[in-house]
Formats: structure tokens, sequence, C-alpha cells
């Protein structure tokens, strides 16, 4: 075979090589192997031979975080690789983060070094458990659950070709110790002479400390994908979590992390800041049998601070509607869905009629019955009426919601003055 010319922009790309584990052929047709969620093993998309993976996986090691030589990010589009196709020859240059692919010639399976010189290697995969056939089944079953979404869009709603994706996270976990002080807030209700009744709040002050491991809080390792979408995808089966092997990657879409460790450890401790918040504030009110909670002041001392780089699957697709394209995201091993959908906007003024409707008839109600009750009913019909709202494709729903508010505002059953008391353990 000649030699393969390789002109000075190749070249300064960089070579990138397979791996051996994933290069092999079927060994009974030659065909591709890839992973099969469903058997756990490589499966021949040809002639349906299965190998089964071999080795035993022992529980992932959490790693130092103190001890970590590698923090820093990594940008998308900063530097390419090229690789060539062990079966056809081909060239095809993917950017440095990526770690797997599929050869665009002849659909072999490419799967590449997961680290470089100055990037820390995964601990672990969460292999995919569902195939595209079921992930696509979750899909239609989510439409169809969308409200608001037009009759028209979940009947004629298909999806594109899902692409499987493993999506770098870290996880951390650290043991806390906060020491806090708050006041909390006893409720009562009392009546004056004329009847009617008022909510008052005797305000205590309270400070303490409160211990707790926190384990595995998950952190977006990756800039390319919306955060928020994501994060709903959770919870991950973190326990399914398998030593890392390049097999797993086989037929699938991999990626390197892009946010780097220092920042993914900002991240994770601004997530378990919050959790210690709620934690907190909910052990006041248990303790002191608290019906509110204010001028919380948390101080958290964190040490034994572990990670993990894992690479996690998820399922992402579109489907086009009325010359729009809709994403979603569905969780490789839950199905559980995430994404937008096309709102009808005749949905959500039926929605709004009824939530007036519901305020109007607490607001005849409230002569006949407490006030108190009377207010937090309209206030929940208020709540839900701005929700429906803001789901208006208006370009201003902000003052779309206040304009409702307003013109509906004298039947509104309150709002009720509550009257505050200061007190002192």
């Amino acid at each position: 075979m000649a030699d393969q010319y390789i002109s000075p922009d190749e070249e300064a790309l960089g070579r990138a090589h397979t791996k051996e584990e994933t290069d092999a052929p079927c060994p009974m047709c030659g065909g591709h192997m890839a992973f099969d969620p469903e058997k756990g093993s490589l499966l021949c998309l040809y002639c349906d031979h299965t190998i089964a993976l071999e080795g035993e996986d022992g529980p992932l090691e959490e790693q130092d975080l103190r001890q970590a030589e590698f923090r820093e990010d990594f940008s998308w589009g900063e530097s390419q690789k090229q690789v060539i196709c062990n079966s056809c020859g081909a060239q095809t240059i993917y950017d440095a983060l990526e770690i797997s692919g599929t050869c665009p010639y002849c659909g072999s399976h490419q799967v590449m070094e997961e680290a470089v010189d100055t990037s820390l290697p995964p601990n672990g995969i969460c292999p995919f458990a569902i195939s595209r056939e079921r992930a696509d089944e979750q899909f239609k079953k989510w439409i169809k659950k969308r409200i608001f979404a037009p009759s028209a869009a979940k009947k004629s709603a298909k999806a594109d070709s899902f692409t499987g994706i493993y999506t770098p996270f870290w996880t951390f976990d650290a043991d806390t110790i906060s020491v806090y002080s708050a006041q909390y807030g006893i409720r009562r209700t009392v009546t004056n002479s004329k009847g009617q009744t008022r909510s008052v709040y005797y305000w205590y002050r309270t400070k303490g400390t409160f211990a707790k491991f926190i384990d595995d809080e998950l952190v977006l390792a990756s800039s390319r994908h919306d955060r928020r979408v994501v994060a709903a995808l959770e919870p991950f089966d973190l326990s399914e979590g398998k030593s890392y092997r390049p097999e797993y990657l086989a037929g699938f879409i991999s990626e390197r992390y892009s946010i780097g460790l220092e920042e993914g450890w900002k991240c994770g401790k601004a997530q378990m800041d919050e959790v210690l918040k709620n934690e907190i504030t909910r052990e006041i009110k248990d303790r002191h049998r608290a019906d509110a909670v204010r001028s919380l002041k948390i101080r958290t001392e964190y040490s034994n601070i572990t990670y993990k780089y894992l690479l996690l699957p998820i399922w992402m697709s579109s489907f086009f509607y009325r010359q729009k394209t809709y994403r979603f995201m569905v969780n490789g091993q839950t199905g559980k869905v995430k994404g937008k959908t096309p709102v009808s906007p005749w949905r959500v003024a039926v929605a709004v009629l009824l939530g007036l409707l519901l305020l109007l008839g607490f607001y005849l109600l409230a002569g006949e019955g407490s006030s108190d009750v009377s207010f937090h009913m309209a206030e929940i019909s208020q709540i839900c009426l701005d929700a429906c709202v803001s789901r208006l494709p208006l370009p201003d729903k902000g003052n779309t919601i206040s304009s409702v508010v307003l013109w509906f505002g004298p039947i509104r059953a309150g709002p009720i003055p509550i009257l505050e008391a200061s007190g002192q353990i």
C-alpha cells in the first residue's frame, strides 16, 4: 500500500489513536461491534453476535481533592485532532475534547484516548441502560402529557435520530460542620372585638451546630449543554457505576470534561451550601415546631473532600413543529425526559380563565368563612394564575401578569395584614 500524504495543516492537528478493545471487528462476520444497553455486552450490528465483557467491576474509588494534579478548564473548539479509520482508512477530524464517535464513511466506531497529559482520566462510567427504541417510547409518553402543548404537536411530533452521549460529571463528597444563628417564628391566629382574624408571628432567636456528610454531590462538567435541562434529568443511579472501559463507549459519542476540577468544586460547594441551608431550616422548624425561619446565617467548614470523574448516559434528540426545532434529552438509565415543547395559547388562556373563576369563588366565600383560609386559598389560585400566564408566548410576560392581577385585583380576598411580635428564648 502506498504511503498516504498528510498535509501540513493535518499534521498540525495531531494524530489520535483508537483503542484496540473497540477496533476489533465481529469474529463471526467482520462487522462493527457496539455496546448494547439492554444486554450489557458488545453486539454486532449485522449478525447480532454478542461478546460478553469479561472481568469484575470493583467499587469506584474516591480521589482526594487536595492531591489532584490537574484542575484547569478546557475549551471546546480550541484544538482538534485527526483519526485515521482502521476499517476504511478515511481521516476524520474531532474536537480535542471528544473521546468517541463514528466514522462518517464506513460507520465504524472510534474510541480514542480518554485523557491527555494535562487532564484527568475518568474514574468510572454508568453505562446506558435503555436503548434508542426505549428512549423514543419515553419521548412519546412524555409529549402526550404536556398539558399546554397543542394537540397537533402531540400527534405529529416525531423525534429525529437519537444520539447517545456519555456526558462528563464530577461528584464530590465532604464532611461538613456548620455553625448557624437564626430567628424562628411561631404563628398564632388572633381575633379582635369585631370578629376579624389576623395572623401574628412571635419571633425567637436560636443558634446551634449542624454536622452532615454529603455524598456524591453531582456537578455537570461540560459547558456544551443546558445545565438546567441536564439537572432536571436527575437522579442518576450512581450505584450502577462501573470501572471505565472503552467498550462501553463503542457506538456512542462521548466527551472529556471542559469544566475543570477547580471550577467544578466551586459549583459543588455552592450546591452543598444550598443543601445545608435547607436542612438546617428544616431542623430549626422541627426542633421548635416553628412555622417560619428568617435571618439565617451559616458558617461551614468542609473537610475530607473527595471527588470522582464519571461519564453518565444521556440520549439527545429533537423534533420539528411549525418550522421550529425543539430539543430534548432522555436519561440513559431511567428514561426520564426533559426539554422544550410548543405552547398552545388557547390552552393557556383556558387555564387562566379557570384561575380567575377560582379567585372569584374564593372572594365570594370570603365573607362566609375564616378570612385567613380565604386569603391563603386565593393566594394559591393567584400562584396558579401567574404560572399559567407565564406560559403564554407573549413579548412581555411580566407586564401581562401585572395587568391581569390589577384588572382582577378588586375581587381578591386580601391581603390580610400580618403582625409581628418579638420574643427571646
